[in-house]
């Protein structure tokens, strides 16, 4: 069995254009669904996040609305508030790519604030993607891929393609005007080829070792993708 290491963020704010802060963390749906897809196949999980501080859940991903009615909240609320890994992060700054077998990056807004320039994790997934092992991530978690850089400072995914939340989705969630920077064009910026799919449904693209989803709907998906690498 494999060990894998979540890259979580760790910013319960994200910093809008006019200064202002908008409540996020990850989304819920993104990391509970696969972390139980991962245990379920026998596989361990270690959740990393910057300073080691526990990841802060968007708490508008526990909504019965956003995760298809009462019971699937329930399931997916259950698992965020349980689950040892989330509750035990250790820090970014000392983990050994090594010891791991791959990598996963869940979304929500968090990453956009602080995985995108945290050179921690930018280091991680270079060693993780650059060694040939399966990186996984979803929606807003390629915001990560973009502090990824080598020592020529070249995007490590440059030429990779991937799907990410793009911005048709960001504009009719209703974010696009207040956000700084949107992710589909920082990746297109840094040389990543960003697949678009249909607005919040799922979407999955595999380049090599690098499988990504679009959106929370993609979650399951993309965790069936990452288990066929493993």
């Amino acid at each position: 069995m494999s060990n894998i290491l979540f890259i979580m963020t760790g910013a319960n704010e994200w910093t809008l254009d006019d200064g202002s802060r908008h409540l996020t963390g990850f989304w819920a749906e993104e990391a509970a669904v696969p972390l139980e897809a991962f245990k379920n196949a026998g596989h361990t999980i270690t959740v990393a996040t910057p300073g080691g501080v526990v990841p802060p859940v968007d708490a508008g991903s526990l909504s019965d609305d956003d995760n298809g009615g009462a019971a699937r909240a329930a399931e997916i609320r259950a698992i965020v508030e349980t689950a040892p890994e989330f509750a035990t992060p250790v820090d970014l700054a000392g983990i050994v790519t090594a010891d791991f077998d791959a990598v996963f990056v869940p979304g929500g807004h968090g990453p956009m604030e602080d995985l995108a320039v945290n050179a921690d994790s930018g280091r991680a997934l270079t060693e993780f993607v650059t060694a040939g092992k399966p990186v996984g991530v979803i929606c807003h978690g390629p915001a990560a891929l973009l502090a990824a850089v080598d020592t020529d400072g070249v995007n490590s995914f440059a030429g990779r393609t991937v799907a990410a939340f793009t911005n048709e989705e960001e504009r009719l969630a209703g974010l696009a005007p207040k956000a700084k920077w949107l992710l589909e064009d920082r990746l297109r910026e840094a040389g990543v080829n960003v697949v678009v799919g249909v607005p919040f449904e799922p979407h999955v693209e595999v380049d090599g070792n690098v499988i990504t989803g679009q959106n929370p709907s993609s979650s399951a998906p993309v965790a069936d993708a990452f288990l066929k690498q493993l």
